[in-house]
């Protein structure tokens, strides 16, 4: 038997955040994308078409540190897709997941090195970074109390 008891209301401004988050997450994936993109076609001197573009993204390993951020995309599109009202909570979670995954380390290893040194060459991601990090701000400053 099926529960009648409607599910909680979505809290208000909620939808709106994660949208705002999504929205400079993919502006950052796209950044990084072309970021990469240029480094690739620069270090194997040829020219990518988009079909042997997204062929690599999806195969070869250079572009495999990517794809934490792509499944990160992915879970915020799948939660503003679901049919449950968006919680604080898993907001919060997506959002500290965000927050962590986007720590560049200069020692580190994986997505985290990897990161730190696009930041380092390329200022597109840098400015796409800090939008990013600065919604995040914003949005957390914006929850606390007066």
């Amino acid at each position: 038997m099926a529960d009648p008891t409607p599910p909680d209301p979505e809290p208000a401004g909620l939808r709106f955040d994660l949208t705002e988050l999504r929205t400079a997450l993919q502006a950052l994936h796209k950044t990084l994308l072309d970021s990469e993109r240029t480094s690739y076609e620069a270090s194997f001197g040829r020219t990518l078409s988009a079909y042997d573009f997204l062929s690599l993204l999806t195969s070869d390993p250079w572009f495999a540190w990517l794809a934490p951020v792509t499944h990160l995309l992915a879970d915020v599109d799948a939660l503003l897709d679901a049919k449950e009202p968006l919680t604080s909570a898993s907001v919060d979670t997506l959002t500290r997941k965000t927050k962590v995954l986007l720590t560049p380390t200069e020692t580190g290893e994986g997505f985290s090195r990897q990161y730190d040194e696009v930041l380092q060459r390329d200022p597109d991601v840098l400015f796409a970074h800090a939008a990013l990090s600065k919604l995040i701000r914003a949005q957390a400053a914006g929850k606390n109390p007066p």
